[in-house]
This record gives structure tokens, C-alpha cells and sequence, in this order.
């Protein structure tokens, strides 16, 4: 358990500093050094092009990181129905109360909080992941993936200039660690750069893994399940896809889907309305 806590202070802390350095390299090295075109217009430049799209990319992924965080389950126990004579004591075990109302709520033993429709614990945010803020941590994953994906082109297409190298082949980039590795400790590779070759593995590894994560999400929801029920054996009752797409993401999904907002059509508000 105290390994648990510290890597939810330190896993976060470690997300923040490698979105730093990406917005550093991205802003002051890739967009100054790749994207010079004099013969375009400043206004549509490549270089302002590619910078508002890692912008956009960039301020979707931190604003839904921070409504994830923001929209925190900490208040839920007070307004909960836990049943007669029930304490948090009765949550520990990982189940519900008998006496509770809602079903699938879950007492995390590392937040110290219950949380409605718990699906997991995310420890790069250091909060449990429910119907309050599934939305908001939906749309992390996709951006994050998305502005991985950027800075993995953008930070290639620099290698390849800085080193005189193509891509062209597939095993170039399968090669390039163990070949960088070589020539670093030789002298013949400057520590910047070999710095960039393994920023690139990072944003490769957390680009899949957002997006792994993100479909294997987008199916849960869509068989109205959290991955909490599918670890405890919970029968959910069926209802239509679209039902259960509505539930988490409401209807002014679009909007959602372009800025990072809170989702105000929880099950959650709803309840708390009621």
C-alpha cells in the first residue's frame, strides 16, 4: 500500500514534467528548426500551422487532465445515500453497503473516497475514474495519444535532418535506439540529440498506450460496463449502445469532443439534483 501511494504522487508529478519537456522541444527546436518556408505567408505559414495544431492537441489533453482531477468523487460519500447506520467502515472491502441505493459504488482505499460508477484508479492522475469525470478522462487518453503521435512526427522528421537519415525503411526506426546508444558513448553523437531518439521511444510507448487504453474503454462503455465490474463479476443489465454512449458522454457530445468541458448530464448531477 505505501508503494501504491507514493507512485500516485510521483506518477503524476512524472506526466507533468514529460508534457513540459514535449512542449519545450516541440515550441523552441521542432516548429524553429523544420518548418521554414519563406515563400509562405506568415499567416499560413507551416510553421504556425503545426504550432496551433500541437496547441490545440496540447490544451485538449491538459484541460481534460484537469477536469479529470477537478471533477474529484472526494464530496460524494457526504451526499451519497449509504444506508442506515452505514460508515465508511462498510466500504472497505471494496463493495457497497447493503443498504446503499446506487449500485456499483466502490470505497478506494487510496483516495479515500467513494466513488459512483468506479471504473479505476488512474494513478497519472491520482484519482479514481467514475461517472463523474469518465468523459473528461476519455478525452485525455485521445489527446494525449494524438499529441504523441505529433511530437513523434515532428520530432523525427527533426532526427532525420539533424543525422542525415531516412525513414523510409521500417526497420530504421527499430534500429535507430540501439545504433544512437552506440554512437553516443562513442563521441560521435551530441547528448541533445540522443536526448530527442529517447524522447521519441517515451512518445511512442504513451501514444499506444493512450490509445489502447482509449478503445478498450469506448468498449466498455459501449456493453455498459466499467472495468471494475468486469473484474468483480458484476451482471450489468443490458441496454442499447447508444444509451450507454449517452450516459457518459451526454448530448452535447460534439462540443465536448472540441473543448474540454465538464460533463453536466451525469448520472452523478442527476442524482445530487434529485
Amino acid at each position: 500500500m505505501l508503494v501504491l501511494r507514493l507512485l500516485n504522487v510521483v506518477a503524476p508529478a512524472y506526466f507533468l514534467c514529460i508534457s513540459l519537456v514535449t512542449f519545450v522541444l516541440q515550441i523552441f527546436v521542432f516548429i524553429p528548426s523544420m518548418f521554414r518556408d519563406p515563400s509562405t505567408t506568415p499567416l499560413f505559414s507551416p510553421a504556425l500551422l503545426h504550432g496551433a495544431l500541437f496547441l490545440f492537441l496540447s490544451a485538449n489533453a491538459l484541460g481534460n487532465y484537469v477536469l479529470v482531477i477537478q471533477s474529484s468523487p472526494e464530496d460524494l460519500g457526504k451526499d451519497l445515500n449509504l444506508g442506515k447506520g452505514a460508515e465508511v467502515a462498510d466500504w472497505l472491502d471494496g463493495s457497497r453497503s447493503p443498504g446503499s441505493t446506487l449500485p456499483s459504488t466502490h470505497f478506494c482505499r487510496l483516495c479515500a473516497r467513494v466513488t459512483q460508477r468506479h471504473d479505476h484508479h488512474c494513478f497519472f492522475t491520482g484519482n479514481c475514474i467514475g461517472s463523474r469525470n469518465m468523459r473528461n478522462f476519455i478525452m485525455f487518453c485521445l489527446y494525449t495519444s494524438l499529441a504523441c503521435l505529433d511530437s513523434l512526427v515532428a520530432g523525427m522528421a527533426y532526427i532525420s535532418a539533424t543525422l542525415s537519415m531516412s525513414f523510409a525503411d521500417p526497420l530504421a526506426f527499430l534500429t535507430l535506439l540501439p545504433h544512437s546508444i552506440s554512437q553516443f558513448f562513442s563521441g560521435a553523437l551530441l547528448s541533445s540529440e540522443m536526448f530527442v531518439i529517447l524522447m521519441l521511444y517515451l512518445w511512442l510507448g504513451i501514444g499506444l498506450a493512450c490509445a489502447g487504453f482509449c478503445c478498450h474503454q469506448m468498449l466498455l462503455i459501449l456493453r455498459g460496463q466499467t472495468r471494475y465490474q468486469v473484474r468483480k463479476g458484476m451482471v450489468v443489465r443490458a441496454r442499447p449502445w447508444r444509451e450507454n454512449l449517452r450516459e457518459v458522454f451526454g448530448k452535447k457530445w460534439l462540443l465536448g469532443l472540441l473543448i474540454p468541458v465538464l460533463n453536466v448530464e451525469s448520472n452523478y448531477r442527476r442524482q445530487k439534483e434529485k
